[in-house]
């Protein structure tokens, strides 16, 4: 069973940094691409960023592309989020997904709220 669980969410002035991790089990995360997947309140679902599996190529949404790093570390089966400069516009519950086919798995996602 595929298990994603995310973390490192918390509250954090415009400008401030956070790193998300999510911690992924019961499939083979080296030999998968991975995405960062956010819903901010009353909004779909926005895209944020990918990377492939072996860490090399990485893309990005234009809203966060120069202020967001997707990493991974297929050792310790872990996917990251670095997150510098943030805006309020950054709030919202952020996912770690995995694409198989049609067929998107998330975690339970953990909250990024960017306030003064």
């Amino acid at each position: 069973e595929v298990q994603l669980v995310e973390s490192g969410g918390g509250l954090v002035q415009p400008g401030g940094s956070l790193r998300l991790s999510c911690a992924a089990s019961g499939f083979t995360f080296g030999s998968n691409d991975m995405n960062w997947v956010r819903q901010a309140p009353g909004k779909g679902p926005e895209w944020v960023s990918r990377i492939d599996s072996s860490g090399r190529n990485t893309n990005y949404a234009n809203s966060v592309k120069g202020r967001f790093t997707i990493s991974r570390d297929n050792a310790k089966n872990t996917l990251y989020l670095q997150m510098n400069s943030l805006k309020p516009e950054d709030t919202a519950v952020y996912y770690c997904a995995l694409v198989v086919g049609s067929r998107q798995m998330r975690g339970q996602g953990t909250q990024v709220t960017v306030s003064s």
